[in-house]
């Protein structure tokens, strides 16, 4: 058994070996189609982030209450909160005022809020392939999102921390996972194709091929003969 395992898997090495320049000519080929795609290709995407804070509106309060409770409630308001930034009326609002060419479902997947654990905190991120654009849409978000809170809640709780500034470096496209994407991608295809090419090869071109697909013994061979 053990015999049988380590010819096979001599076979292998062998259909690799014999085809290894097409194997890292793939390789290659994949890689420097992913860096060409990644560089000249893909348009660059920017992320800009502003970060706001959601603090107990004056209703709830009701004389010493604990600490801990008022944070549970500002955690539940910050994920009520989280929703009406990525409602229509934000949105639509942010579109009109802005101007942009955009629907209110365009803006909104290219708005992402995140509720920082534990915290009253809420980041707003808006990526585009504008990185002043990404800044400005962000800090309107914000700023009507203030707005709306008063209006659809009533009242005034939400405190900008950090406005959204003007990214210097874009999120996507990463030129050295893409190619190292591509080259891994591009030697499995090969390697497949490879032993598909030998699978399907069923011609005889050893002595060994004649026992393996034939069952027939070798008893001689004719050697080539060169001219002088």
């Amino acid at each position: 058994m053990d015999q049988e395992i380590e010819l096979d898997l001599r076979e292998l090495i062998q259909i690799i070996q014999k085809r290894l320049w097409f194997i890292v000519l793939a390789t290659v080929l994949a890689v420097s189609i992913g860096g060409i795609v990644s560089f000249f290709i893909m348009e660059p995407v920017y992320k800009a982030s502003t970060t706001i804070m959601v603090g107990k509106p004056a209703d709830y309060i009701e004389g010493n209450q604990l600490q801990v409770q008022d944070l549970n409630l500002n955690q539940r308001l910050a994920r009520t909160y989280g929703e009406i930034v990525k409602s229509r009326k934000v949105s639509g609002d942010v579109i009109s005022q802005l101007k942009l060419d955009f629907t209110p479902q365009q803006l909104k997947d290219k708005t992402s809020v995140d509720l920082v654990k534990d915290t009253e905190f809420i980041t707003i991120s808006v990526t585009d392939t504008d990185p002043e654009r990404a800044a400005v849409i962000a800090n309107k978000m914000a700023e009507v999102f203030r707005i709306r809170v008063m209006d659809i809640m009533k009242v005034d709780n939400v405190q900008v921390l950090d406005d959204a500034i003007v990214p210097t470096s874009h999120i996507k496209p990463r030129p050295k996972l893409n190619m190292a994407i591509a080259g891994v991608l591009g030697m499995m295809i090969s390697i497949f194709v490879v032993f598909l090419l030998e699978y399907l090869d069923s011609t005889i071109k050893t002595p060994e091929d004649i026992e393996k697909y034939l069952g027939l013994s070798v008893i001689g061979t004719i050697p080539i003969m060169q001219d002088d």
